[in-house]
């Protein structure tokens, strides 16, 4: 006669596959967005809008403040959403904090302090300014056919962008901006018809003057204010690799739902 019986899953193959998930998400430094990615437009104080800005890919957010104003005449396109100070905004922000601090600790790759991003060519890396970051003309960001290539910019205080300042992403997947983070140790401006790539990490506002963009990214800021004229955000997941904790209850659900596949003998 045989009989069956599970074999207990231990305690340390459950470790095991926890770590397995999370080590899946943070290699090569990879920068975790968490709930805050599914936010186009996050903001500490207020959101403020003027004219017909078009979110898309993302909701609009504020924590700890409470104020978003100017939708309508702004657009959130459904199935997406506000979020006023609750409990969605506050774990996105807290998210946020951690992608940001993330972002700033990563080990630089390359200096750019003292020159104007316009007329680089820059491949996948870390880029450090001490200071101020100017953006006048085009910046091309080379993903040299990796389609998970990754670019971060660390910015010591502001970021700014002239009028018609451009991004362009080249030789990489459909999504290219999704691994671009702008680390910004104070605010960001983006001037008049700016188009951007990425996602803004701000520490304290985030300024898009009329026409702006942002493509594959999106304009979270900390504590101050994000303000809005006449724009469009398209914004897109950072990685279509679940988050740490999806991927764990994704992985423990399979032992679960695993046949009795291990017998023996009675």
């Amino acid at each position: 006669m045989k009989t069956s019986k599970n074999i207990a899953t231990t305690p340390l193959l459950l470790m095991a596959l926890s770590a397995l998930a999370s080590s899946a998400m943070q290699a090569n430094g990879s920068i975790l967005l968490g709930t805050a990615g599914s936010f186009a437009v996050l903001a500490g104080s207020t959101v403020t809008n003027t004219g017909l800005s078009v979110i898309n890919g993302g909701d609009v957010g504020v924590s700890p403040g409470t104020a978003i104003t100017g939708f309508p005449p702004g657009v959130v396109s459904p199935p997406y959403t506000t979020h006023a100070a609750d409990a969605v905004a506050l774990q996105a922000q807290s998210d946020l904090t951690t992608a940001y601090n993330t972002a700033a600790g990563l080990a630089s790759t390359q200096s750019l302090t003292g020159q104007d991003l316009g007329g680089l060519t820059l491949t996948p890396g870390v880029y450090f300014f001490s200071s101020s970051a100017q953006l006048t003309g085009t910046l091309t960001l080379n993903d040299q056919g990796n389609p998970n290539a990754q670019f971060v910019f660390q910015i010591g205080s502001t970021l700014t962008t002239a009028s018609n300042a451009s991004v362009v992403m080249t030789n990489g997947g459909t999504t290219p901006g999704c691994d671009v983070y702008w680390q910004v140790g104070s605010s960001a401006t983006l001037g008049t018809d700016t188009a951007f790539e990425g996602h803004i990490l701000a520490l304290t506002s985030i300024t898009m003057n009329t026409g702006a963009t942002i493509l594959d990214g999106s304009a979270l800021a900390r504590n101050g204010a994000v303000t809005l004229d006449t724009n469009q955000i398209t914004n897109c997941a950072a990685s279509s690799v679940p988050e740490p904790t999806t991927l764990s209850l994704l992985l423990l659900s399979g032992l679960v739902l695993t046949p009795r596949i291990f017998r023996r003998k009675a």
